[in-house]
């Protein structure tokens, strides 16, 4: 049986609410195919004593009925009982089977993809959170956990929610996709051994999704198994891209607007540059959809180096929508095999490896022996340049971050050479505290050394450094 890969500070969390001397309720949300459901199964394989799973698009019986045939292969004593009528009975048998185990040790209640359970007027959450205040916290044995994809529902309804279960969460996790070191770990254990460059260029196009990667076999190059995954008839991720938004988000035609507006922005956009290109309003459904996206992982924000809130850039960092509305979503020729040796790729894939360069931040300020220097990321811009990584630090210098993606070394050009000075001089005239200011190379292979180089960087790093642990 595969074992969990990576996942060490849920793992964590998991297990101090099995040694808590209380009752804890956890909710665990996260896009589909990120191991939500695994990852609690496995930390609690020997601790789980009811689980039940919604049903999508179940009616009301058909959920309470679900509910009830787990509670009858739980227990032998439930064999004769009657189904329930409503939540209300249903949890009190519940009550009643947890109350007659004799173990003292934490026992688990696993309820999975409770959004589905939560059908229209049947009050579901209310019952549940009944079930909670009246009888949960009145033990010191149980872990309830909570789990659900719909991210829109968990956070606004679950973890943000105003009646019963308000401040009741005890252990909030997202679960987000696998970084690089995890990928790495993850593809290994499958025996799919390639160079971290090769790892690099699948984690671009379908990002650290757990079930999108085991679905990559030993033998694979890069372009059989994406060619195979994403455009070949029947691939699990040629129309994926609208089953993850509407499974996630309630109105999800909302978070595609927003999604594929930032597709096209290599730089990001601002709240009023996504309203300016969508045909969303800036109000409360903005926000909400922004933070819903925000929360889960699929767009990212960066605060500008001079703290103007309004100037938050909006990234899109989920790899796949991204490599889908690139390539996936109006690819007529069935095959990647031409496309992953265009011109165009490389230009692509700059925008990608930055995306990923700017979520690996924690392994670049390792990389540049920073790791344990206070500091705050940030982006920057003014009217003549931009500078997507600031990493500004508490021992009085700035590393000026530059990004770059090639097949081999990186050659700095006199052009460049020059782009570089004058973002250095731009930022320079803007910064109003006195700072040592370093230009810092971020590439896939490292920098060639010439005379454009030895005059325009301070330090380089190459993509060997986003694959570390942290």
């Amino acid at each position: 049986m595969r074992k969990i890969i990576g996942r060490d500070n849920e793992l964590k969390t998991l297990q101090r609410a099995i040694d808590s001397d209380s009752s804890e309720l956890i909710a665990i949300y996260g896009r589909r195919r990120i191991g939500k459901t695994f990852l609690i199964r496995e930390a609690y394989k020997k601790e789980i004593v009811f689980e039940v799973s919604g049903i999508p698009d179940g009616t009301y019986k058909q959920q309470i009925s679900n509910f009830h045939n787990k509670i009858l292969k739980s227990s032998k004593r439930f064999k004769k009982s009657k189904e329930p009528k409503d939540w209300l009975e249903a949890f009190s048998l519940l009550e009643e089977y947890i109350s007659g185990i004799k173990s003292k040790k934490k026992k688990v209640i696993f309820i999975d993809e409770l959004p589905w359970i939560h059908t229209p007027k049947s009050n579901f959450i209310s019952l549940f959170a009944h079930f909670w205040n009246d009888y949960c916290t009145k033990r010191d044995d149980l872990v309830v956990v909570i789990c659900g994809s719909a991210a829109s529902f968990m956070i606004n309804k679950v973890i943000k929610d105003k009646k019963g279960l308000h401040n009741r969460i005890t252990y909030p996790i997202r679960l987000l996709p696998f970084n690089l070191h995890e990928t790495e770990l993850f593809l290994k254990s499958k025996k799919v051994n390639l160079s971290r460059y090769d790892y690099l260029q699948i984690y671009m196009a379908i990002g650290g999704i757990p079930h999108y990667l085991d679905k990559i076999i030993s033998g694979d190059s890069v372009a059989t198994a994406i060619n195979r995954l994403c455009f070949k008839s029947g691939g699990i991720l040629v129309d994926e891209f609208d089953i993850v938004l509407s499974s996630l988000f309630d109105n999800s035609s909302n978070h595609e607007k927003i999604v594929e507006a930032l597709s096209k922005s290599k730089n990001g956009l601002t709240r009023a540059e996504i309203v300016a290109n969508t045909s969303l309003s800036s109000g409360g459904t903005l926000t909400r959809t922004i933070s819903e996206l925000t929360e889960s992982g699929f767009i990212s924000e960066y605060k500008p180096f001079d703290k103007v809130l309004k100037e938050t850039l909006y990234r899109l960092s989920d790899e796949y929508s991204l490599f889908y509305l690139k390539y996936i979503k109006n690819n007529s020729d069935d095959s990647w095999t031409a496309l992953f040796n265009s011109r165009s790729y490389i230009s692509w894939g700059g925008f990608a490896f930055e995306a990923i360069c700017l979520k690996h931040t924690p392994q670049i300020k390792k990389a540049l022996g920073i790791g344990g220097i206070s500091s705050n990321s940030s982006s920057w811009k003014n009217k003549n340049a931009q500078i997507d990584l600031v990493i500004d630090r508490s021992d009085n210098c700035i590393n000026l971050c530059e990004i770059k993606f090639s097949t081999s070394e990186y050659a700095i050009s006199k052009q460049y050479k020059v782009s570089l000075l004058n973002k250095k001089s731009e930022f320079i005239k803007e910064l109003t505290t006195r700072k040592n200011i370093f230009t810092t190379m971020i590439t896939t292979f490292g920098v060639k050394n010439n005379q454009n180089s030895n005059n325009s960087i301070d330090n380089q790093i190459a993509m060997d450094c986003l694959f570390e642990k942290i």
